[in-house]
């Protein structure tokens, strides 16, 4: 009987510390999706000002990249076709700008900016 006590009460622990865990991880994870919607929102604001401002265009590159690789954490998996689609625009506006077409690439990243933003308010209203 006391190892079945025993027994049962180390299964319990160990139980309650996986949920512990769990809860700790999920809230590490959500501090970090938030924090990457926010970057991601932040950079592409920047490469629309300096686009505004007919700024460097190695440095507006540069701003599309830095989104870029930071979408890459902002997964959600309701807004996950949304994001790959303002990723592309994004790729398609560093594109554009690179080859000099100033006005597809301003479209791309202002539309961009709009799924980006559009997203974060999803994934607020749902967290």
């Amino acid at each position: 009987m006391q190892v079945l006590k025993k027994l049962a009460l180390s299964v319990l622990m160990v139980g309650l510390s996986a949920n512990v865990f769990a809860v700790e991880v999920t809230a590490a994870t959500a501090e970090k999706v938030a924090a990457a919607a926010a970057g991601t929102i932040e950079k592409i604001q920047e490469a629309v000002n300096l686009a505004d401002q007919k700024g460097n265009k190695e440095e507006i590159v540069k701003l599309i990249n830095d989104a870029r690789q930071l979408q890459k954490e902002f997964r959600y998996e309701i807004t996950e076709r949304q994001r790959q689609k303002s990723n592309d625009r994004l790729r398609i506006a560093r594109d554009s700008f690179e080859s000099g077409d100033i006005a597809t690439a301003e479209t791309k990243l202002k539309e961009a900016l709009a799924g980006f933003t559009e997203m974060k308010a999803t994934y607020d209203s749902n967290h």
